[in-house]
Formats: structure tokens, C-alpha cells, sequence
């Protein structure tokens, strides 16, 4: 019996995804926000595609700031975007 692949809604697009083609954005017990490459820091985690144009529809509609429950400063969705590419 093969392995079941979990998987995770993309706060841009709203699709369903495996989890390991998303990008996983993390707020930290500090209240940092960060990208986890690996997926298994600790802290709340919103799920986004790896292309800009869900990146975008997720800044425009405030998805991560919902998902992650705190409010995002220009300059962490700027660090965000370029690390995103």
C-alpha cells in the first residue's frame, strides 16, 4: 500500500496541493514572520505556491495576513517576494 501524500490549500490560488510543492511562511512563537524551506519549523504556517501570481492574489486579499493571524509590514512582504523570486 503506497503512502498517502498530504495535502494543503494555497492561500493564493485556493488550490489544493501536495504539500511538498508548496512553500510553507511561518509565524514564529517570536511573532517573526519567515519562509520554512524545510516545512517543519515551529509556528503557524500558511501554504503558498512557489509563482509570483499567487504571491500576489495573497498580499492583495490579505490571505497570509488571515492565515497566520497577525498583521504584515511592507517590508517582510517585500523580503518575502524576493526570496519567493
Amino acid at each position: 500500500m503506497a503512502k498517502q501524500v498530504p495535502v494543503r490549500q494555497c492561500i493564493g490560488c485556493r488550490e489544493m496541493k501536495p504539500k511538498n510543492e508548496l512553500v510553507r511562511i511561518i509565524r514564529t512563537p517570536e511573532n517573526e514572520i519567515c519562509l520554512d524551506k524545510t516545512g517543519k519549523k515551529n509556528g503557524r504556517g500558511a501554504y503558498l505556491c512557489g509563482n509570483k501570481a499567487c504571491y500576489d492574489k495573497a498580499v492583495k486579499s490579505r490571505g497570509i495576513e488571515r492565515s497566520l493571524k497577525v498583521e504584515i509590514p511592507k517590508e517582510i512582504y517585500d523580503a518575502i517576494g524576493e526570496e519567493l523570486g
